[in-house]
């Protein structure tokens, strides 16, 4: 039996995710010319939780092992340099 259901949303800037309290499972990106770099915060001013580089030009999957990294307060996109678009799963 699943412990909850996983969602999806697409995203293709910086901001909330507006999800509400969510933990993240995984991450795809989709970076342009340049090298990438995504930083993900708890809430709008929260503290860090994930700040990831990517090459360029290429697709990524990130896999977040266990029960995913938990947002009390919402996914909130604070980087997304050279990122033309991501993909968040979330439970």
């Amino acid at each position: 039996m699943a412990n909850s259901d996983v969602k999806a949303k697409r995203l293709t800037g910086t901001g909330a995710a507006s999800v509400g309290r969510a933990r993240l499972r995984q991450v795809q990106v989709l970076t342009g010319a340049g090298a990438g770099r995504l930083t993900l915060s708890d809430g709008n001013g929260g503290a860090t939780v994930l700040d990831i580089d990517f090459l360029a030009s290429d697709s990524h999957s990130v896999n977040i092992p266990d029960e995913g990294i938990l947002f009390t307060s919402d996914i909130h996109i604070k980087t997304a340099t050279n990122v033309t678009a991501m993909t968040i799963f979330y439970s």
